[in-house]
């Protein structure tokens, strides 16, 4: 279940740090939409029966993550990059089986 799900728990955890960062409306809106859309690709990903499927949906949710990387530089959150960029290590070896 997801609550087995390393890749997916780091996301949530990201999320939620996301959710903290005080910014710009429209940056901060950005940021929450590519930080959730981890979350979900991963969770809608991991319930796919194929390996095929289950790669799509996790190379989607690792392009939102360099989005949500790429949001975390403009805004000078170098901490909570830090934890991206663990997440994305871990996805993109998802994305490759």
């Amino acid at each position: 279940m997801l609550s087995n799900f390393r890749s997916y728990q780091l996301a949530l955890e990201l999320y939620n740090q996301c959710d903290q960062i005080k910014a710009k409306t429209f940056l901060k809106d950005q940021l929450e939409r590519a930080s959730l859309s981890v979350v979900l690709n991963l969770a809608e990903g991991s319930a796919k029966p194929t390996a095929k499927d289950r790669a799509r949906f996790y190379a989607i949710a690792y392009a939102s993550l360099r989005e949500v990387q790429s949001l975390l530089q403009i805004l000078k959150q170098n901490e909570v990059f830090k934890s991206a960029d663990e997440l994305g290590g871990m996805i993109y070896k998802l994305s490759r089986k």
